[in-house]
This record gives C-alpha cells, structure tokens and sequence, in this order.
C-alpha cells in the first residue's frame, strides 16, 4: 500500500506516466486482497491438567486454537506472568488453520516461585493469503495458577510446653489415659483390672495400678514476620519463611495439631487455628498472598483478635528480625505467658560487606547489632532458631529444642 502511494506521487509530482504503470500490480494486489477480505474469528484457550501444582513442578498444558474461517497463517504468543516460564519449547506457534479446524499445541509450563499466577491470556496475529491485511489482538480467558511453596527437609517438629484436652500425637505432661508409662500407685475403687501392675502387685502385696501419660494435642501459631524482605540473586527471606512456614505447618497437621496462621506486617491477615487437610490448604494459599507491603503503622498484639491466639498455644514467629516493630511484637507476646520461640531467616548471606573501610566497618556494626538483639531475646526466655545458607531447618530447630528443655530444668 505505501509502494502504491508513493508511485503515484511520483508520477503526479514528476509527471511521468510510467511511474503509475509501476504501480499497477500493487495497486491489484492490495485490491484482491481487500475483496471480500473478512476478520477471522479466533477461539484460543490454556487447559491446565493441574491448577495447584509445587513451586519448580512442571506443568503440562495444551493449547487450543480454532477459527470460523480459514487464517492463511496465525502467529500465537502465550502470554506469561514474571515468575512462570515455558520449561519445554517454544512460547510462540504460527500455522495454516481451515475453517473450522481445532489444534490442540502442547506445552510445559514451570513456576520459579510460590505464589498466585494468571495465566491463559495469548496474544495473535492474523494474516490473509496475500500477506496484505493483519488483524491483532488477544484471546483466551486468564485463570489462576498457584504454585505452593516447596517442602524444606524436617524430621523433628519443636515439641509445645503445653497441650490441649483433645486427642493427638502428643504426649502430655499430665497423668491419665495413655500409652506412655508415667508412675505407679496404690489400687482404689473405679481403677480397671487391666490397668494394675501384677509384678509391683506381687512385690508389695497390695494392688497397684500403672499410670501413663494421655495423648493431646496442641495449638500451634505461626507468626510470620511481612514488614522486611531481603532479596539477592533470585532469593529473599521472605520466600524463605514462606517455605519453612509452609513446612512446618504440614508437620504440625499430620499430628493432628490445631495450626493457625498471622502475617504481621504492612497487610495483616490471619487464620484461626483448625486441624485437617482442608486446613492446609486454608494455610497455604493465605501464604501466597504474604507480601511487603510498605507502612509506618505501628502495629501490637492488640490488634489480633483473641481467638486467633488461643491460651497454651505454641508460637512459631518465622522472621529475619530486621523491622524493630515485630521484635516488639515478639517481646509483647513472651510477656503476655505465651510459649514463644524464634526462627529466624538469616539474612546476613544476603548483603555484601562493601569495598569500603566506612562500608565493612558498618556491616561488622550491623552483625554486632543482631547478636547483642539474640541475646536480649535469650535472656527473655525466648529460643532463636537461626536458620541460614550453612544450617539446615531441622539443625537449627534441634538447638532450640536443646535451648527449651535446659530452661526448663534450670527453672525447675
């Protein structure tokens, strides 16, 4: 068309007829190819064979395409999100479509991250037989994909100080119906025959019984820190604490535990504690909404309802102990009685110390600062838990659990 154009205003500007005579087979072309030259319409949609799938999974998807009328070529583009990528060939397909023909393009599909993703959107490019008229546009409906967290190794869970009155895996202090053995005592009226110990029985010639420790279980709160993250090469603290809350509220379920959730920070959110699958799932997809959203609110404890941190509960806070605002937070809950202990997200293999003195005298400044905050929070009674790049999770909350039953002997 701009060939056209420009022949004829030579032709007009240098008057030299045969310029235009240039111009006629365009000219014919460009009308053929508008003669009766309607848009396609074309139909095109994602299908995923899972819509919940684990962070670095592969996905695998199809495409279908079809038009109602024949598309000489189509060009598509599937259109990706930051943080989900095509794992397995191309993003981008061109073929010859006849009327009414359905392509089904299969596709792998991989999200680099946990979180929520809206993908299905596609973007084409219609072209006629003479490569003359383009049609352009989007097509297919966005759904949501989401990626959970990937599992950290664990084998051991932080055991709580206390337990609930209901039934679970954990053995509890107190004496009554159970497996573990706690004590013997004298036989009184009530007491079942299969409870008494024939051998103290025959020792002491008096009935005694056996006592054992019930099985309970207990309320877990996982109090994840949102106010600061730390991002370096792909990395940042905050994915990190999604995953080893993400973990450690999986353990916790499969022992029929209550677990709840709190994200304190800019945006806070909350999940009163519950026990079960659909509870996990619950846990998880609230932590795919946990992001740093920026305020200069100063939030406490207050603003938590109660029943979200019930009496006797077990508090997980999953933090990098950056933002002077949960560490109050933290210090609020150790004295209001709760059972309270720290897993902190190292974030020193996330900064560099400089080039410079000023530069590396700030950063060993800055390392001081965080073990002279440990150490404050040990001498609350409080377990830190410092998880990083050289720790595994089951190593560092190994020390904590070392850190709780030494506390308790020396308070006993």
């Amino acid at each position: 068309m701009v060939v056209v154009a420009v022949a004829l205003v030579a032709a007009l500007a240098l008057r030299r007829p045969e310029l235009a005579i240039v111009a006629v087979p365009f000219a014919l072309s460009l009308a053929l190819g508008l003669r009766r030259t309607e848009q396609p319409v074309i139909a095109a949609a994602l299908r995923l064979d899972d819509e919940r799938v684990v962070e670095r999974q592969e996905i695998p998807a199809r495409i279908e395409v079809s038009a109602t009328s024949s598309v000489e070529r189509l060009e598509l583009r599937l259109v990706l999100p930051e943080g989900v990528v095509v794992a397995d060939g191309p993003d981008a397909f061109a073929m010859r479509l006849r009327a009414g023909e359905e392509r089904s393009l299969p596709v792998t599909l991989r999200c680099s991250r946990w979180g929520l993703y809206d993908v299905g959107e596609l973007e084409f490019r219609a072209r006629d037989a003479l490569r003359v008229v383009t049609w352009e546009g989007t097509v297919g409906e966005a759904r949501q994909l989401k990626a959970y967290p990937q599992a950290e190794a664990l084998s051991r869970i932080l055991p709580p100080r206390d337990t609930q009155v209901f039934t679970g895996s954990e053995v509890a202090r107190s004496k009554g119906d159970g497996i573990e053995y706690a004590d013997l005592r004298e036989f009184v009226a009530g007491d079942r025959l299969r409870s008494i110990n024939w051998r103290a029985t025959a020792r002491r010639g008096a009935l005694v019984v056996n006592e054992q420790h019930p099985e309970r279980n207990t309320d877990v709160v996982l109090f994840v820190d949102s106010f600061a993250d730390v991002r370096r090469a792909g990395r940042s603290t905050l994915d990190d604490a999604v995953r080893a809350t993400a973990t450690l509220a999986s353990r916790y379920l499969e022992r029929r535990d209550r677990v709840g959730l709190v994200t304190f920070g800019g945006v806070l959110r909350w999940l009163q504690p519950g026990m079960g699958t659909s509870q996990r799932f619950r846990l998880v997809e609230t932590l795919l909404e946990t992001g740093v959203e920026p305020t200069y609110t100063w939030r406490d404890v207050n603003v938590i309802p109660a029943r979200i941190l019930p009496p006797k509960a077990l508090v997980l806070a999953i933090t990098p102990l950056l933002d002077r605002r949960f560490v109050a937070t933290i210090t609020d809950l150790r004295a209001r009685g709760f059972d309270l202990a720290v897993v902190e997200v190292d974030p020193v293999s996330f900064v560099d110390a400089g080039g410079t003195e000023p530069e590396r005298l700030a950063y060993r400044l800055w390392l001081l600062d965080r073990e002279v905050l440990r150490a404050r929070l040990a001498r609350l009674g409080i377990a830190v838990a410092r998880w990083g790049d050289d720790t595994e999770l089951d190593s560092a909350l190994e020390g904590v659990r070392t850190y709780r039953q030494r506390a308790r002997v020396a308070l006993v």
